[in-house]
């Protein structure tokens, strides 16, 4: 029996040195037992030499990501079913890519597992701020249900790169000084602070984003389960809001849209501050800025478009370039104030390539959109528009949260699952590209926001 000894229970690089070895001399997977630490281990066997020499192989990149991830779940026996795997993808190299197979399968389980709770960690971990020594620091608390602390590392280094922190965890801790991430043993739940004023904007904004027409209960404990209420200052309303829900929407439908309050600005300006810093994709390390949406907070149309271009980037606001003045025109011939209006973007920062000293607008792709949906649902669920209208098919995607065809969606409403319709048509900057027929294009263009003013109108009576 070979016994390998792994440094933490996250240590990929240890797994993967030692397997390479052990796999290279065929060494049989029910001959290698795995420990973490030092500890005394299988009474059988004996800590030795990795083994040298063996012969070279390959295995597909899909499997090293799966294992990369998979190695950090609590199953203990994640280690030798992973190096089982990796023994007979040696022979059958197309095996990572058999769904149907038991020991697949696991895996992919595990992986999923942890991907899940990776993003539990993101959303639900709350920062409490507390005066040291040094100044400000600010403490979280965290119990996760995987090893994935440090592989979070890396996330919260780059999102709060200015602030000193610290995440606390029954197993490892993590401080960032504005420098260094250092890492400490693991904490207990006394060791965190219980409360700080920053607590009560999260529960404003959660209060006025709070739609009890879309409250669905199963869903929700599903996403947000009871055991990570305790950490965040937000659920204290929950049991409230949830119970008053029925209440408040009969005054919401009795009362209608009234006047914008101050609780709704607020929350609005804690999602924009938010955004301002969003690293959820990579399209943040090129773009000057994060260019948010703009307008009144009670409009009743919500205009989409696909990005900002090279000198919304500059200024800091949407549609402001050649496309966006040609925007100001059609609304202008459509009678549409814009004004009125909340106008925004479906990903928030430009993406473009540098050709000399022109910067070339380029187009987003899904894992982009999908990665900004979140701010633009945010901004939909606080102004909750009647009609939004999705210009280019890259808005519609996000829109819809799926493809679609601007040919197989223009000219019609279609109904959202949270209230309100969504109008297709084209971008603005189309009508800047297209050569054939561009004063027909324009017309038409102008028809469909005529549409939508008719059919607001509609609404309204």
């Amino acid at each position: 029996m070979h016994s390998v000894h792994l440094s933490s229970e996250d240590d990929f690089d240890g797994w993967r040195d030692a397997a390479r070895a052990l796999a290279g001399v065929e060494m049989p997977a029910a001959e290698v037992s795995w420990h973490v630490g030092g500890g005394a281990g299988d009474l059988f066997a004996a800590p030795a030499p990795l083994p040298s020499g063996g012969t070279a192989f390959s295995v597909p990149k899909a499997f090293l990501t799966l294992a990369e991830t998979a190695i950090c779940h609590s199953d203990p026996e994640r280690f030798a079913l992973l190096y089982a795997l990796l023994l007979r993808l040696r022979e059958r190299p197309g095996l990572i890519a058999d769904s149907a197979d038991p020991l697949v399968q696991r895996l992919e389980r595990m992986a999923k597992a942890v991907r899940r709770d990776v993003h539990k960690m993101r959303a639900f971990l709350r920062f409490r701020e507390v005066e040291t020594a040094q100044g400000s620091r600010f403490v979280a608390w965290f119990e996760p249900e995987h090893h994935i602390v440090r592989r979070n590392g890396g996330f919260f280094v780059r999102r709060f790169a200015n602030m000193a922190w610290s995440i606390l965890t029954p197993s490892v801790s993590l401080h960032w000084d504005g420098e260094t991430l250092a890492e400490g043993p693991g904490a207990g739940r006394g060791d965190a602070p219980e409360g700080d004023p920053i607590e009560s904007v999260w529960k404003t904004y959660y209060a006025s984003i709070f739609n009890p027409a879309r409250l669905k209960k199963k869903a929700m404990l599903k996403e947000m389960p009871k055991k990570y209420w305790k950490n965040m200052p937000e659920t204290a309303l929950v049991g409230e809001l949830m119970a008053g829900a029925q209440a408040r929407e009969a005054e919401m439908v009795e009362a209608g849209r009234g006047q914008v309050g101050g609780n709704l600005r607020t929350a609005w300006e804690t999602v924009r501050d938010e955004a301002m810093g969003c690293t959820r994709c990579h399209l943040h390390k090129c773009a000057t800025q994060t260019v948010f949406g703009e307008g009144p907070l009670d409009a009743r149309i919500l205009f989409v478009g696909e990005q900002p271009g090279d000198q919304e980037d500059l200024a800091g606001r949407p549609f402001v370039g050649p496309a966006g003045q040609l925007f100001d025109r059609a609304l202008g011939d459509a009678g549409v104030d814009r004004k009125a209006a909340y106008v925004t973007n479906a990903v928030k920062h430009f993406k473009f390539e540098q050709r000399g000293k022109r910067r070339i607008h380029s187009k987003p792709d899904a894992g982009e959109i999908e990665a900004c949906r979140w701010w633009i649902e945010q901004e939909r669920l606080l102004i909750r528009p009647p009609l939004t209208v999705a210009l280019g098919a890259t808005a519609a995607r996000s829109v819809f949260g799926k493809a679609v065809t601007i040919t197989s969606m223009r000219g019609r409403a279609h109904a959202l699952p949270e209230g309100g319709e969504a109008w297709v048509t084209v971008h603005p900057s189309f009508l800047l590209r297209v050569q054939d027929n561009k004063e027909a294009e324009y017309a038409r263009f102008v028809e469909d926001l005529v549409q939508v003013k008719r059919r607001l109108a509609e609404i309204a009576d």
